[in-house]
């Protein structure tokens, strides 16, 4: 225990240490400011207009870009597929890379209430117990004892205080850019939710597309063995060549060599979407998914540049490393200046162990120092030239986000208008098509054509209806991607789920 005079005694030290603290008004480095937004109105000749094309048949209807529309947390919902959400709830619960985003953010964060720890002193209590034999031929007995025993033992308690006043705000500095680094892992886990949400349902829809891809050419594999095996006849007949044998042959063995291509692209996306959902292959989910399961949001959020920065999770990353180098460079600077250091200490020794904290056994000490480094080999200087070149590195990795996020927003409103204007082209020639095979259907009744020029014409009707569905497809996933280009709706989470 300390007693009443060692405190009074140490009053003027402590008050000391908070008033250095007090008149550190300021910090060294620069004051970080986030970058201002791009002030550029729109996207370009990316949109030309506030709406897609709209085609007749299936997921035809025409898509509006509304601009400042909210984007949901669950946007994948939009596509209104139990299946479909299932799934993407299965993945953001068990998917490895959520995990380890979760525990990089659980790490930052303890490391920033470590960092923060520094604004306090800090307290250490010991015990030691020594025993000794002095030299008393030639040192005196230090326990001034009469006898000239040379055995004794010495038992210390004591606390020690040692406080670094934050002087020049290196400390300051320093935890700044621990809590940017925590901001940072918090946005890394907010990309991560979004990649992955978009990969499930990208998976999905290409899940679907290939699903109706296999069937139109499996239909089309039999039109073309019967137009081989009608061919075979009329050559057995005289009315067809052998080299129109041979082409339709040929036709039909081009045409059957697409199916296993498909066949395993659809057997790799089932694999993929298993890894998503964060399961080994053998642990295949039960859902499966088709176009006629999936519904097209009509209504698309289109946010302006200046706001898209403030809702892209990679942008206010890469800002937040922008403000952790910015404090970086204060660190270093602080670092160049002198340091201050506050020490105390207070215990009791004694000979005997009941004697411990008894009548004139105790001590205390109380002091301070400074400190300056006058030759280091100049390594102060480049740490924080370092310190400067790394903050002009964030600066222009900021900017390259700011870019990137801008293209990928433009690149999506161009793919979701081209592809518009595809399906709609395809539906026509599919509907050209399928009238086609209607009228050689009727002709055939009328004995007008022979059964070759209706499978022929059958055969163009599924073609076009294969280009179709590959146009259908790419719109679902043109707005899955234009979900992701804008921020996946991460801002609308329910607080506390990056903490999950």
């Amino acid at each position: 225990m300390m007693g009443r005079g060692a405190m009074t005694k140490l009053r003027p030290g402590v008050a000391l240490a908070f008033s250095v603290c007090a008149l550190s008004a300021c910090a060294v480095g620069p004051n970080f400011k986030p970058p201002a937004p791009p002030t550029a109105s729109g996207y370009g000749s990316a949109l030309s207009q506030n709406q897609t094309a709209a085609a007749e048949g299936p997921d035809g209807s025409a898509q509006r870009f509304v601009a400042g529309k909210d984007i949901p947390a669950q946007w994948w919902t939009l596509f209104q597929s139990q299946a479909l959400d299932h799934l993407v709830e299965q993945s953001l619960q068990h998917n490895p890379d959520v995990n380890s985003a979760q525990a990089a953010l659980r790490q930052a964060h303890e490391l920033y209430l470590a960092q923060r720890a520094s604004f306090l002193p800090t307290v250490q209590a010991g015990f030691s117990a020594v025993r000794a034999k002095n030299a008393v031929g030639t040192i005196a007995n230090p326990t001034s004892l009469p006898q000239p025993d040379p055995y004794y033992n010495l038992y210390t308690p004591e606390v020690s205080v040692s406080y670094v006043p934050d002087v020049f705000g290196g400390t300051r500095r320093s935890v700044e850019s621990a809590k940017a680094q925590a901001d940072a892992a918090r946005f890394q886990l907010g990309a991560t939710y979004i990649t992955l949400e978009s990969n499930v349902v990208v998976t999905a829809i290409q899940e679907a597309s290939l699903r109706a891809q296999i069937a139109a050419t499996k239909r089309l594999v039999e039109i073309q063995h019967q137009l081989t095996t009608t061919v075979r006849g009329q050559r057995g007949l005289g009315t067809a060549s052998e080299l129109d044998l041979l082409t339709q042959q040929t036709s039909e063995d081009q045409t059957a060599a697409t199916l296993p291509p498909l066949q395993k692209q659809l057997g790799q996306t089932r694999d993929a979407l298993i890894a998503l959902l964060g399961r080994l292959p053998s642990e295949e989910p039960s859902e499966t998914f088709r176009l006629e399961d999936l519904a097209l949001p009509l209504e698309l959020p289109l946010t302006l540049p200046s706001k898209l920065v403030a809702q892209r999770p990679d942008v206010r990353a890469a800002e937040a490393n922008l403000h952790a180098a910015s404090a970086q460079v204060g660190v270093a600077l602080a670092d160049m200046l002198p340091q201050f250091e506050i020490t105390g200490q207070t215990g009791s020794a004694a000979l005997a162990i009941g004697q411990v904290f008894g009548p004139y056994t105790g001590f205390w000490s109380i002091g301070g120092s400074i400190t300056q480094t006058l030759f280091e080999g100049g390594a102060l200087l480049h740490r924080k030239r370092a310190a400067d070149a790394a903050l002009d590195q964030a600066a222009a990795q900021y900017r390259a986000a700011v870019i990137l996020a801008c293209q990928n927003v433009a690149d999506t409103l161009r793919a979701l208008q081209a592809d518009a204007d595809a399906l709609k082209a395809d539906a026509e020639s599919e509907r050209a098509a399928k009238a086609q095979f209607d009228i050689a259907r009727r002709q055939l009744s009328l004995g007008a054509i022979s059964t070759v020029a209706l499978l022929t014409a059958e055969q163009a009707y599924q073609q076009a209806e294969l280009a179709v569905v590959q146009a259908r497809a790419n719109r679902y996933a043109d707005t899955a991607a234009l979900f992701q280009a804008l921020g996946g709706g991460w801002w609308n989470r329910a607080e506390g789920a990056d903490h999950e």
